[in-house]
């Protein structure tokens, strides 16, 4: 008696661990507390527009599945860390989509004690192939390494070990071309998961790539109509594959990955000259941040009257944004509208 009195209190306190010792806020899709939860395919993505991609995918189909989207608390793809109850969404998922770049380093640890050894991977860089680009920094951009260069000549053993520590820019989500590629795949994979609604999700797939096709479409146009070429951005710049996909050039306080918050005099004075330079009307930043390094730029143009856009990269979308109806295009457009004044 004593045993079993043991036992159960054991699993019971292994079941506080793996399912009880965080609160618990991901947004999940058709989420229940029935018998009939486990029933369901069960996704989960770290990211917003994997989220939304899916569930537009499935369409009326979602109710066959518990879709869970991580980081729906608005916090920023690069500060993300799981807890124990993300973990345990993850081990027993049967897909698990994720961007795969140093922002998650920590999902081959978890992985390691996958509960469901059949589950599908998906890593979104891999998806990608040769079309995912290296992280760049640009002239004036201020990075992380900036002054790695004082101690060159102290370190140059290390110079090989550096080369091979290059990262990719994870931001692939931010080409309406690169999201169709992504799609395709997801599409592929949800049909196999669930074979008996294949034809299903072949035909939302290919309704949702035509409102993918008609928007880039429009970038391009708006693009190729554009007064300038060149995007300036007083913030991180996680917009490097849009720029890539339609001829545009940018100038940026850092790199979309970097780590850096408050910018240098130097940069910002290589800005301000930039704006003066090409005649720029505009400076960029991204959602969620202040406007403190584009307003500090502006204030030393020679004209010191540039308005201040604002484009949203989807980092931060939270589960408040999701329950009001964000989506991936809806973003997409309202991004569009902003390049269109930017580039005029």
């Amino acid at each position: 008696m004593k045993k079993i009195t043991k036992l159960l209190l054991m699993f019971t306190v292994l079941s506080t661990i793996f399912f009880g010792c965080s609160k618990n806020n991901n947004i999940s899709a058709n989420d229940t507390a029935t018998n009939n939860s486990n029933k369901k395919i069960k996704i989960v993505t770290t990211i917003f527009p994997i989220y939304d991609y899916i569930k537009n995918i499935t369409g009326d189909k979602l109710e066959n599945f518990e879709l869970t989207y991580l980081l729906d608390n608005g916090v920023d793809l690069h500060n993300f860390q799981p807890t124990v109850a993300d973990i345990a969404k993850i081990q027993n998922a049967d897909m698990f989509v994720y961007v795969g770049g140093e922002s998650d380093h920590w999902v081959e640890n978890v992985f390691n004690n996958v509960v469901n050894k059949n589950i599908v991977k998906i890593n979104i860089l891999d998806i990608m192939g040769d079309k995912k680009k290296l992280e760049e920094i640009k002239e004036g951009m201020q990075h992380d390494e900036e002054h790695g260069e004082e101690h060159a000549e102290d370190e140059d053993h290390h110079d090989e070990e550096h080369d091979h520590e290059e990262e990719y820019d994870e931001h692939v989500w931010l080409s309406v071309k690169n999201a169709k590629i992504i799609c395709e795949n997801l599409t592929k994979n949800i049909s196999e998961l669930d074979s008996a609604n294949s034809e299903i999700y072949k035909n939302n797939y290919e309704t949702y790539i035509s409102k993918l096709d008609e928007l880039d479409k429009k970038f391009e146009e708006v693009s190729k109509n554009g007064q300038t070429k060149i995007l300036l951005l007083g913030d991180r710049f996680p917009f490097r594959y849009l720029v890539d996909d339609y001829g545009l050039d940018y100038y940026a306080a850092f790199s979309g990955c970097s780590a850096e918050s408050e910018a240098s005099f130097e940069t910002v004075i290589y800005l301000s000259k930039k704006i003066d330079e090409f005649g720029l009307r505009h400076v960029i930043k991204i959602e969620g941040s202040d406007e403190k390094i584009a307003k500090t730029i502006i204030e030393n143009t020679k004209d010191k009257n540039q308005d201040i856009l604002v484009m949203d990269s989807m980092q931060a979308t939270s589960v408040n944004d999701v329950k009001s109806g964000a989506n991936y295009i809806d973003i997409m457009s309202k991004n569009l509208g902003v390049l269109e004044k930017a580039l005029n």
